[in-house]
């Protein structure tokens, strides 16, 4: 990491708020609606997740609902990239492709309009958080089984003493905060 993205980042941290015990007991909830409220901070954030898109060239951003949305459409408005928002069962009105995946707590579906994604079409994942990996991975087969290409992952926050980047692997992973402690 090179000086002016250290700076980057610490710049944007005092931004995301840590809520301990939510959702639950025992978990510090890293809130990132203080940084959505600063105009100067999301556009910087738009601004360095565009950078990286930008470098793999791509043809979609797609993120998962609900807070992948928030910047997943605005980066891909500023890179001239189409935005394909992946969504819970039923929230789509077209033929959907779907990919189930396990939580801790359950599994759960990602879909996007079966017609969305094909022919060798060059993606950029997008989320707001990278944990465990599982959205993101999930996020990742969608892609892949509706025909298109995984060029690259990029999150807002990365927690990465859970090892979510291991889950991702071959994809190149990009992060604006990384907490490397719980």
């Amino acid at each position: 990491m090179t000086g002016a993205q250290r700076a980057g980042e610490a710049d944007l941290r005092k931004y995301i708020y840590e809520i301990p015990d939510f959702p639950r007991k025992g978990i510090v909830f890293k809130d990132v609606t203080p940084l959505l409220l600063n105009p100067d901070a999301t556009r910087r954030a738009v601004n360095q997740l565009a950078g990286y898109a930008s470098r793999l060239e791509v043809d979609y951003v797609v993120s998962a609902e609900a807070r992948g949305f928030i910047l997943g459409g605005a980066v891909a408005a500023q890179i001239g990239a189409g935005f394909i928002p992946a969504r819970k069962p039923g929230k789509l009105p077209r033929e959907t492709t779907s990919v189930e995946y396990v939580l801790e707590y359950g599994i759960d579906a990602l879909e996007v309009h079966r017609d969305a994604l094909a022919g060798g079409a060059r993606v950029l994942v997008h989320d707001d958080l990278l944990a465990t990996g599982g959205t993101a991975r999930a996020l990742c087969d969608l892609v892949e089984k509706a025909g298109a290409q995984v060029q690259g992952c990029a999150f807002i926050i990365e927690l990465a003493f859970l090892n979510g980047r291991e889950r991702l692997a071959p994809y190149d992973v990009h992060s604006l905060i990384t907490y490397e402690d719980e």
